[in-house]
């Protein structure tokens, strides 16, 4: 009996030891599995700069602050500068986003071009702009010509009051004046002595709200009560136009980078596609989702349906 006794005390005492050990072993696991978690792994960080367009400037500083409000390791810089700036610098690796309203092929050459990936992100119309007390409310792509090559210099030349004319343009390397000057004007112009040349979108909205008899361009998402918008051959510059082909001074807004994007930045370049970001914020600010455009262009400007 006391044999038997001593070999029962033995089996439990092994059985405790066991299970003892495997709740320690499936502790150890749980604890690393903790430690391992995809919230831990996936956790974004990192900075990263994006510069060029200003007609795109407006959306990605809001997307941006959003984007480091929900990611605290990362830290976002948004410039302008320009379409072209903002190509030559991805390009050259000074940034890492390269902002633009018109293809990287219309800026760079061919090779410099290849080397960078498209992000299509929105699109965003462009309209004429006049101060306020500017009695013209429309003008013809003709008109507009003769203007921007300085043939007409007085508003009473194109329906308007007895006033000079005062140019407030963007320079070369703007994406908004390309875009302007291709679907607008249907030809590049000159900088003409006496008009005004900006950097700025902001800029631009700035000095014609407050410059008699000024005359400039900006996008859809820059337009407020400070400027008065004019129509081109009489249709108006709105979302709804745009969207259908009715309005043709519009332009991809395109966020380039060179290569196929680190971690972070495809984080956010995702997010800026994401549908809280493209029924939102896109709206909210003007622009147009591309998935809600009825008509397409290439790099040519060419449209289909």
């Amino acid at each position: 009996m006391k044999k038997a006794l001593m070999v029962m005390m033995v089996l439990t005492l092994t059985v405790v030891l066991a299970a003892c050990g495997q709740n320690n072993k499936n502790g150890n696991n749980a604890s690393n599995g903790a430690s391992n978690s995809p919230n831990n792994n996936s956790e974004i960080s990192g900075s990263f700069l994006a510069t060029g367009s200003s007609a795109l400037q407006p959306l990605v500083d809001q997307v941006s602050k959003k984007f480091m409000d929900s990611n605290k390791k990362v830290s976002i810089q948004v410039q302008a500068g320009g379409s072209g700036t903002g190509l030559t610098q991805v390009s050259e690796g000074q940034s890492d986003i390269g902002n633009s309203d018109v293809f990287a092929e219309e800026k760079l050459d061919a090779d410099k071009a290849a080397a960078l990936v498209d992000h299509q992100v929105a699109v965003v119309g462009m309209a004429a702009v006049v101060n306020p007390k500017v009695t013209v409310d429309n003008l013809t792509k003709q008109q507009l010509v003769d203007i921007f090559t300085g043939k007409v210099t007085n508003w009473k030349d194109v329906g308007g009051n007895d006033q000079k004319i005062q140019i407030v343009n963007r320079p070369s390397s703007s994406g908004t004046r390309a875009t302007f000057e291709k679907y607008a004007l249907g030809q590049k112009s000159e900088d003409l002595q006496g008009s005004i040349q900006e950097d700025s979108s902001g800029t631009v909205k700035k000095l014609v709200g407050e410059t008699p008899g000024a005359i400039g361009y900006l996008a859809l998402s820059y337009l407020d009560d400070s400027v008065k918008t004019v129509k081109y051959e009489g249709v108006e510059a709105n979302v709804d136009n745009v969207a259908n082909g009715t309005y043709p001074v519009w332009a991809y807004e395109h966020m380039y980078t060179k290569g196929q994007p680190n971690e972070a930045v495809k984080a956010f370049l995702d997010y800026m596609l994401s549908d809280e970001v493209q029924n939102g914020d896109v709206v909210e600010l003007g622009y147009i989702p591309a998935n809600k455009m009825e008509v397409k262009r290439d790099v040519n400007g060419n449209i289909t349906k």
